[in-house]
């Protein structure tokens, strides 16, 4: 089952976390220099669909994307689809503790979500969905992971704190990708068949 998928995104750190799970199914991860497409949709799914679609046209190679975000109960989701535009590159982390400096623990619950979605040259695509529950720290800890890792909590301990492997079976990103990998596996076989 040897295929290349391109990756549609700038962020390395999901590049790294795309390859540790595309790359154990015998998938090739290729970077591509790509344009970045106006994410113009209403929901993480929308997005997903939009980066992937357009990647998949600039190369001719199937695409994968992800749109996803962190969405906090006392913000009333946000910053949601908007994570990355949150605050300027380097405050967003800050602006949300920020917003809730003194905000009691049990308001401080927040969730990931992750939509994960493929584009074929010939139209098809995959599509799959995870979530994963937690709150936000009072403060960023652990030098692991990107964007709101260091402060989003389970257990007591940032994804930021915790291993690859660890963070992988619990992130909404890994759940995203459990799904992804089963769908795309019976999509790759009903090929074949």
């Amino acid at each position: 089952m040897e295929m290349k998928f391109v990756i549609a995104t700038h962020n390395p750190g999901k590049v790294v976390e795309f390859q540790r799970i595309l790359e154990p199914m015998g998938i090739e991860v290729v970077m591509a220099e790509l344009s970045e497409p106006e994410e113009t949709g209403k929901t993480f799914a929308e997005n997903a669909f939009i980066k992937a679609e357009a990647a998949c046209k600039e190369t001719g190679l199937p695409a994968v994307a992800d749109d996803s975000g962190l969405c906090v109960d006392f913000l009333n989701g946000a910053p949601g689809i908007y994570s990355a535009r949150f605050a300027e590159p380097g405050k967003r982390r800050l602006t949300v503790l920020e917003k809730l400096k003194d905000v009691p623990v049990e308001q401080r619950g927040a969730h990931f979500v992750s939509a994960v979605c493929a584009v074929f040259p010939n139209g098809d695509r995959i599509e799959a969905e995870g979530k994963c529950f937690g709150a936000i720290a009072f403060e960023s800890r652990g030098e692991n992971g990107f964007g709101y890792d260091s402060i989003f909590e389970q257990e007591g301990r940032t994804f930021g704190e915790m291993s690859n492997e660890e963070k992988d079976a619990r992130s909404h990103r890994g759940f995203a990708f459990q799904e992804f990998e089963k769908k795309l596996r019976e999509y790759l076989t009903i090929g074949k068949a």
